[in-house]
């Protein structure tokens, strides 16, 4: 037998091999990736009612830590309102009410922020007011719901990995200031389940690493879904967690809600 009349076969399988070969797909680049992880989990959450969310209210305890201990304990209740988004203003209004009775609060706006106890409305430091600005901004639910449309963000994929025992896809999130927040997305569920930032340390001249997780989800109306267990650390420390037993969407809050009463005194501001 000659040989050519064996490996003709094999000729034609290779050809039919690189034929299919040349007809696939190109690979996705790593912002393309990016990208489709990001908008998975928009629809994950809820896609367009996720969109026109306006407003919500978590209930539940929060705990603060120092050096892994707890050093707080209260029950909570958040209320959150969005406003029309702008680029690199975070447009949302919080307000963080403690105790049994809501006796004393944190409000939280685009203005500004405060605390309020029974002795009146003290101005948050400037350094704890621009870290609730920068950790807004780079939280990936505010991202999602407020900064999708910015024109210079952007999307880098660091591939795929393991998050206690969960496949995640790493995805590095980059606005038009260079800042970045690296988010691990659920490879089943599609949802954020860590997030992570440094943010410059004025006081030492160094950098905090902040971290956030994300867990038990649970859909909260419309096919919503919302973390109702979120946990944040600094430097490998637990600082704050918060377990939410409800959670309430798109109950109209109103606008004095998330202002000082006119006839509250206002304290000097804390050093």
């Amino acid at each position: 037998m000659k040989p050519g009349v064996v490996l003709k076969p094999v000729v034609f399988l290779l050809l039919g091999y690189c034929a299919l070969m040349g007809a696939a797909p190109p690979a996705e680049t790593a912002a393309e990736r990016g990208k489709r992880v990001v908008y998975e989990a928009l629809q994950a959450l809820g896609g367009d009612a996720f969109l026109h969310m306006n407003d919500r209210i978590e209930s539940g305890r929060a705990y603060s830590f120092y050096r892994e201990r707890i050093s707080g304990l209260s029950i909570a209740r958040i209320y959150t309102r969005y406003l029309a988004p702008l680029p690199g203003v975070p447009e949302v209004r919080e307000r963080e009410n403690f105790g049994l009775h809501e006796d004393s609060a944190v409000l939280l706006t685009e203005a500004g922020g405060w605390e309020i106890t029974f002795r009146g409305a003290r101005p948050l430091e400037d350094v704890r007011y621009a870290n609730y600005r920068e950790s807004t901004l780079r939280n990936v639910f505010y991202i999602l719901r407020q900064r999708l449309q910015e024109p210079e963000l952007s999307f880098y994929s660091r591939g795929s990995d393991m998050l206690e025992n969960r496949p995640v896809e790493i995805v590095d999130i980059t606005d038009a200031a260079n800042n970045t927040v690296t988010v691990y997305f659920d490879q089943r569920g599609k949802l954020p389940a860590r997030q992570t930032f440094r943010r410059r340390n004025e006081q030492f001249h160094d950098f905090d690493d902040e971290v956030t997780l994300f867990g038990l989800y649970r859909n909260v109306g419309g096919g919503v879904m919302w973390p109702c267990n979120i946990r944040r650390e600094r430097n490998g420390e637990k600082i704050y967690e918060m377990f939410s037993d409800t959670v309430e969407i798109n109950k109209n809050l109103k606008d004095n809600l998330f202002t000082l009463p006119g006839d509250i005194k206002v304290l000097p501001k804390g050093k």
